[in-house]
């Protein structure tokens, strides 16, 4: 059954939205002006049952497989910083991996996570980089959390985000199946992000994103 009914976007608010998809017993709507889809609020999950989902999570520095995916980001980054430089890991996880590895490399990091590390003075500070990986397509109110982040980060600083692209063939799209992902972006969101923030887009690769705040 379609649904006839439109939301407002999470990303940019807007109401040109329209109905894309239904699998999982629940709809899923896309944007016409970002180009994110979304699925609608009274199909999220609960919060006991989202960090229940997150507890499963064997992400750790021990893990070298993690390691070389988190590497998809974090190499690319460092050609925008400078040994000794902060910055802040957000969305953490249960089991913190990418702060390890860049204070291993000489970066000085905080973390934060809503529900493992719920440290909220860390947005009272000012960052070099800032970096947040596969968790984008968890937030229920992603621009608030970017602009808050990007509030964070100073002049020249860099947002690394990593989330998988949406593809072509979304009914058989596995990363939707997880219930706890409920945004789902494409190259040309981050091009709209891009320009409503003032940012330079570098994409290194598919699901990889770095936004340099340019200096004024």
């Amino acid at each position: 059954m379609i649904s006839s009914a439109t939301f407002l976007c999470p990303l940019c608010h807007s109401s040109k939205t329209e109905e894309f998809s239904h699998s999982e017993n629940r709809h899923y709507h896309l944007c016409q002006i970002c180009d994110v889809v979304f699925v609608p609020q009274k199909y999220l999950v609960s919060k006991i049952e989202e960090k229940s989902k997150y507890d499963n999570h064997q992400n750790s520095p021990d893990n070298e497989g993690y390691c070389t995916f988190l590497d998809k980001l974090l190499l690319p980054l460092e050609e925008y910083l400078n040994r000794g430089d902060r910055g802040l890991d957000f969305g953490s996880g249960p089991g913190p991996t990418l702060s390890i590895m860049m204070e291993k490399r000489g970066y000085k990091m905080d973390i934060y996570d809503i529900f493992y590390h719920d440290s909220p003075e860390v947005f009272d500070k000012e960052y070099n980089f800032i970096t947040s990986t596969e968790v984008i397509e968890h937030l229920r109110h992603p621009m608030k959390e970017i602009e808050r982040l990007w509030g964070c980060l100073k002049e020249g600083g860099v947002l690394g985000l990593m989330t998988a692209f949406r593809v072509g063939d979304f009914e058989r799209w596995y990363y939707k199946r997880d219930l706890t992902h409920i945004r789902f972006f494409t190259p040309s969101t981050f091009k709209w992000l891009a320009k409503k923030l003032g940012a330079t887009l570098i994409i290194p690769e598919s699901g990889v994103v770095i936004l340099k705040k340019d200096v004024l």
